[in-house]
């Protein structure tokens, strides 16, 4: 049986060979767009950050990967290890800390804020916790911007909802039906009585298993690297207009509103002393709000 030193490892390593492949595919859609946009395809440029402590501890740390081009206007894959001590008050909210405050927390990030209103937003996390308990935790969901466009039944929500749907149903019966439910209620912004997008997936705590419940974020990772990359091949050369445009812009305030309101990774990383820069990466680039 691993030790639990081990398993650590191994997630760390598999956010970070997961980074990699999105990195790598989204800079390959950057060279296949024969859209309007002018200027060179866009490249991934990597920052890494250490986790300040106030006794100066290593606190772990991660990278930020950001690209600004012609089919992504701005897309972060981060990953990050950090561990230290949960303040007091905060470690009350966190399962496994009341007793004692120690953390490990492994993960990575994907924000995907399209050039095109007519391809979707996109965002995925994969998360390995390690109090004294051990969990993983994460999710997907896909947020277009048009009208139209939000809808479950459009092509683009149906494709992505079925891969999540298989990676689900290869590991619980009763995944997709739990963590799609729970996915459309944690997304949904209460003050304006709207979802953020057509949902996905959305699960926590999971810890029945070590093994198995790796297995599963890892076929959650495979999945999203499988299916957003086939949305926006798909809609990337289409045209749009200005009004679509504004459309998008406003949409992008409920997803930034979103992000600061309710957002559990954002309060998290804020919360243990996180890079600022790299949580707010999930903002969206340019936003409006009429």
């Amino acid at each position: 049986m691993e030790s639990t030193d081990e398993q650590k490892t191994r997630a760390r390593t598999w956010f970070a060979e997961l980074r990699d492949r999105l990195c790598s595919a989204f800079e390959a859609i950057e060279d296949e767009y024969s859209g309007a946009a002018a200027g060179e395809p866009g490249r991934f440029v990597r920052k890494d950050w250490r986790r300040p402590t106030d006794d100066g501890s290593d606190g772990g740390g991660g990278t930020m990967s950001l690209l600004k081009g012609r089919v992504f206007e701005k897309v972060g894959v981060n990953i990050s290890t950090v561990y230290g001590r949960f303040d007091p008050q905060f470690a009350k909210e966190i399962p496994g800390a009341q007793s004692d405050p120690r953390y490990w927390a492994s993960g990575i990030s994907l924000v995907a804020h399209m050039r095109s209103p007519r391809v979707p937003a996109c965002h995925f996390n994969t998360r390995h916790i390690v109090t004294t308990k051990s969990w993983f935790g994460g999710g997907s969901d896909l947020t277009p911007v048009l009208n139209e466009q939000r809808r479950r039944d459009h092509p683009d929500a149906m494709r992505f909802h079925a891969q999540l749907k298989s990676a689900c149903d290869a590991h619980g019966a009763d995944y997709y039906d739990r963590f799609s439910k729970w996915c459309d209620e944690y997304f949904f912004i209460k003050y304006r009585n709207e979802p953020r997008g057509v949902g996905g997936i959305f699960y926590d705590y999971l810890e029945n298993d070590w093994e198995k419940d790796f297995a599963f974020t890892r076929e959650v990772g495979l999945a999203v690297l499988s299916v957003f990359p086939e949305i926006v091949r798909a809609r990337m050369n289409e045209q749009w207009t200005e009004d679509e445009r504004n459309e998008q812009l406003v949409r992008r305030g409920r997803y930034a509103e979103f992000n600061l309101v309710y957002d559990r990774g954002t309060r998290f990383g804020l919360m243990t002393g996180g890079n600022v820069e790299a949580i707010l990466m999930s903002l969206p680039p340019e936003v409006r709000w009429p």
